[in-house]
Formats: structure tokens, C-alpha cells, sequence
């Protein structure tokens, strides 16, 4: 930070950002709007379509100390236990929606692996779905 109006606007959008996520963790709905996905924000996970890559669960375990604060674990494949264990990314904000990935290239593969440190072999492995090579 360079100045004082500098730190002030990051307040701001810290403010902004945490009153957010408040307002979707003091949602109250019913079981049959949660399956209905009537909630603020979304929840994309792991594993799936928008976030097809399960090595993340290692970062949010790590993140969080999930085994320490929840007693659960993940497997070498990133397998969640117990079974009915559910993870995520809770992105709280009205505008969020969720958008499907599609198919992607070699390039877009290898800039993936290089910004999270894999290998590339290893990036394909784990966005096999959805390489469109």
C-alpha cells in the first residue's frame, strides 16, 4: 500500500466482501429449496464439472485442517472419508453462477500445470474429462 486512500479502499471491499458472505450464511431455507439450489452464491466442488480437478480437496484440507477440525480424511485419489463427507468452494455472492467447463486444449493444459506446479503428465491425469485432445 502507497496510501492512505489505498488501505482505505481495501477495507472497503474486505467490508463489502465479508458482508457478502454473511448474508448467505444467515439464509434460512427449507431442505426442499437447498435441493433446489435456492440459495445465494454456489458451491462448485472438486471433482466436478466446473472444478474438474480433485487435487484441490488438498489444498481446502490444508487450508482448513480438516482432519484435525472435522476428523476427516482424503485418499491418495482424493477420495473424501466417511463417504458422505461433501466439500467445496462456497462462493456466497448473488451474482455467482455456475458455467460448465467444456473441453480444453493442450496450451490451456500446460499453463494449468505450470501455475500449480504439476507436472504435465499429471495434469492430465487428473482433467482427463475434459481434455478436448
Amino acid at each position: 500500500m502507497n496510501t492512505l486512500a489505498e488501505l482505505q479502499q481495501e477495507i472497503k471491499v474486505d467490508e463489502s466482501q465479508l458482508e457478502t458472505l454473511r448474508k448467505a450464511m444467515d439464509e434460512q431455507l427449507t431442505n426442499d429449496e437447498r435441493i433446489h439450489e435456492k440459495y445465494r452464491g454456489i458451491r462448485p466442488a472438486p471433482g466436478y464439472p466446473s472444478c474438474p480437478d480433485h487435487t484441490q480437496k488438498g489444498k481446502l484440507w490444508s487450508l482448513l485442517d480438516v482432519e484435525r477440525n472435522a476428523g476427516m480424511t482424503i485418499t491418495d485419489s482424493f477420495a473424501m472419508l466417511p463417504t458422505a463427507a461433501v466439500s467445496g468452494w462456497y462462493i456466497g455472492h448473488p451474482e455467482a453462477h455456475y458455467f460448465p467447463l467444456g473441453k480444453i486444449g493442450r496450451d490451456q493444459v500446460q499453463d494449468y500445470a505450470l501455475r500449480t506446479g504439476m507436472s504435465m503428465e499429471d495434469a492430465e491425469r487428473w482433467l482427463a474429462p475434459s481434455l478436448g485432445y
